[in-house]
């Protein structure tokens, strides 16, 4: 084998470079990398086929050119969500209202005053920022902001009862997304578990025994990403507020998903509201900014003043702040919430969109893609909200078909195109729920799908 017909990085690079109408507008570093891969791979072609030196030349230019177009891509990337997982964990989950997006860019394109009192020219908090909006929105005292729900649980844990018991009950101890799990959460903020009760039934007086001379607080745990049925029993949280209350303890209530919108009012699960949970005598809660609520990855809490004042003093609160894009993002998506605009937020649309709305939008896809010969129908189906919220709903989804014999390789076709698309597989069909898809992109996936069926 001969390898010294392969071609010289350079002038692979130097015929590469022609196909670039604007000689500025690429990396030379991703070329250069592109341009030794595709020479590298090319000794395999030698070593099974006999190739002329111009051959070579040709193949490796053009695969350089191939190994750019992946290469240059941002790794992250916008994707056509159509599998009507509204909370998509892998996608991001909840996606952000148009104006959210704005006064994040507006905010970020400069500087700002994250921790600056414009009013008295003074060091400010960037929890400022947000904490009379969730007052306002909850009825809590106080609140702030962490990056996730699990780090609001660690720190309020780690402040209220590091080196002491926390009372909580067997049929609680859950695990979110990722293999999080609420004992090994506990374990990290130093408290001590003390768990009472059984998998699916804790009563009062479990409770009431464990309290002790080193109990630092009650935790509840709300169950947002499973629901047990049949022979169960739980202690309610006003019952639960009134017995750590009568120990002079706080009740740390997990809500995990959260919610602002009264989603069960309307039929859909049946997710407490903040306030509620406040009402019954919380003392600190803690829910997610990105789930049901449909704002940005953050993890809140909220609660009495004097809890919430220890947190702030907490070191590890720093480890775990949020960034200004965070603050900007949560804040507009509070004030649409407080404006009663909520059902603008994408999370709260699609949740609540009628079956008649969904139906109209899939035959509207299935109708563009018949005018093409694409053999596509519309199903009546149903899909999950995701994200580890609202485990008990199936939401109505009317969903595009095409049955094919090689859907395998149109999901990867669609996942690697631009716009990049993620549908579903089932019973040998490739899926799409619009309820996730926007009207805006709906016209692009036609484009994609039309393109992949070819």
């Amino acid at each position: 084998m001969d390898f010294s017909i392969l071609p010289k990085v350079d002038l692979v690079m130097a015929e590469a470079q022609k196909q670039f109408q604007d000689k500025q507008s690429y990396s030379h570093v991703v070329l250069a990398r592109a341009a030794r891969e595709a020479i590298a791979s090319l000794r395999i072609v030698i070593a099974k086929n006999r190739v002329s030196r111009e051959q070579l030349f040709v193949q490796a230019v053009n695969l350089c050119l191939s190994n750019y177009q992946v290469q240059s891509k941002s790794s992250l990337r916008r994707v056509i969500n159509a599998t009507g997982v509204i909370l998509h964990t892998n996608l991001g989950r909840a996606p952000l209202h148009d104006s959210v997006a704005r006064a994040v860019y507006d905010l970020v394109s400069g500087y700002c005053n994250l921790e600056l009192n414009l009013l008295e020219g003074k060091r400010g908090s960037r929890h400022d920022h947000v904490s009379t909006l969730l007052q306002e929105l909850t009825g809590a005292e106080d609140a702030l902001v962490v990056n996730n729900n699990a780090a609001a649980v660690l720190v309020t844990l780690a402040t209220l009862a590091k080196d002491k018991e926390i009372v909580i009950s067997r049929g609680q101890l859950v695990e979110i997304g990722g293999s999080f799990r609420i004992p090994e959460i506990i374990e990290c903020s130093g408290a001590v578990l003390r768990e009472v009760g059984t998998t699916n039934k804790t009563h009062h007086e479990d409770y009431e025994k464990a309290i002790g001379a080193n109990t630092a607080c009650v935790l509840q745990v709300h169950p947002s990403n499973y629901q047990l049925t049949g022979f169960v029993e739980e202690v309610a949280t006003t019952e639960l507020a009134r017995l750590a209350h009568e120990h002079d303890l706080p009740l740390v209530y997990d809500l995990g998903s959260g919610c602002l919108y009264p989603f069960a009012q309307r039929g859909i699960g049946r997710e407490p509201l903040p306030s509620n949970i406040l009402a019954a005598g919380t003392d600190v809660l803690t829910f997610s900014g990105d789930k049901l609520l449909g704002g940005p990855q953050a993890g809140i809490i909220v609660g009495k003043k004097h809890y919430l004042k220890a947190i702030r003093q907490n070191q590890l609160l720093r480890a775990l702040r949020v960034d200004k894009m965070t603050i900007a993002a949560l804040e507009a998506t509070l004030v649409l919430y407080r404006d009663n605009r909520e059902r603008e937020i994408p999370t709260v649309a699609m949740l609540t969109a009628s079956e008649a709305t969904l139906k109209n939008k899939s035959q509207r896809l299935q109708s563009s893609l018949a005018v093409d010969g694409i053999d596509a129908s519309v199903q009546k189906r149903t899909s999950p909200v995701g994200g580890g919220s609202l485990p008990e709903v199936a939401l109505p989804a009317y969903v595009v078909e095409i049955a094919t014999t090689e859907a395998d390789q149109i999901l990867r076709k669609l996942r690697t195109g631009e716009p990049a698309v993620l549908a579903y597989i089932r019973e040998g069909k490739v899926c799409f729920d619009t309820r996730t898809v926007t009207d805006e992109e709906l016209e692009k996936l036609e484009r994609v799908i039309k393109e992949v069926m070819e």
